[in-house]
């Protein structure tokens, strides 16, 4: 059995042309909306990275701008501060060392007083009764190194007489010389190369001079309080 073949019409080679032409205008045109999507995204980014940068950038800006003001408006008005307390501070430190000055000649006053009351005292103690200074004498003498030599006593040439008359016996004791040098109370001794002030002014400048010792320190406890108080004041008006 014959088979038979029926000729193949090829289409006219225009309509491939076309068909061709119109395939690669579609691949041209998708081509392009990529190539235009592609750029369209790319400029999306760019204005959204570009906006959050922005953003971004100035709340960075204005956080440090606001900790750069915070710390430039604390160092100026702690520069204001220490401007306007330089005149209280010098004032307080001159009503200190006025206060300081005046204590000072309080205390001053207080032991010259003292010492001007006890002086009349003594004096009128020694008026009735001269021969309290032979009890000097003797509380001198046992502070000082035992001698063998003469023992001379100088007294002033009226108490001297008055201690004759009334206890010439114990005055014996001792080599008594009248010197119209010394004030009414004192007295020296001379114990070979051992010369002392046995007196009794002497001994109140002794005493005198720990009472002043003794008002110095409590005035300085005095100072000491003040100070810690007006510190304490301070450091609560700096918290404040």
């Amino acid at each position: 059995m014959t088979k038979l073949f029926r000729p193949y019409r090829f289409p006219p080679l225009s309509q491939l042309i076309a068909a061709g032409q119109r395939m690669d205008d579609s691949d041209g045109q998708w081509r392009a909306s990529v190539a235009q999507g592609f750029e369209q995204g790319q400029r999306d980014g760019y204005d959204l990275g570009f906006e959050r940068g922005q953003l971004d950038g100035h709340e960075a800006g204005r956080q440090a701008g606001l900790q750069q003001g915070r710390a430039e408006g604390k160092q100026q008005t702690l520069a204001n501060f220490e401007q306007l307390a330089r005149p209280v501070d010098a004032i307080q430190a001159s009503l200190t060392a006025l206060r300081s000055d005046y204590r000072a000649a309080q205390r001053k006053e207080v032991v010259e007083l003292v010492a001007k009351v006890a002086r009349q005292v003594i004096r009128a103690e020694l008026a009735l009764q001269p021969v309290q200074l032979l009890s000097l004498v003797d509380e001198t003498l046992a502070a000082m190194p035992p001698t063998r030599d003469e023992i001379d006593v100088f007294l002033n040439p009226e108490e001297l007489t008055r201690i004759l008359e009334l206890d010439p016996k114990r005055a014996k004791r001792w080599n008594l010389i009248a010197d119209a040098r010394l004030d009414f109370g004192e007295c020296r001794i001379r114990a070979g190369d051992n010369e002392v002030d046995a007196g009794c002014h002497q001994r109140l400048a002794a005493c005198m001079e720990q009472v002043s010792n003794h008002l110095a320190l409590v005035a300085a406890g005095v100072d000491l309080v003040v100070a810690g108080a007006d510190a304490a004041f301070a450091e609560v008006e700096a918290g404040v």
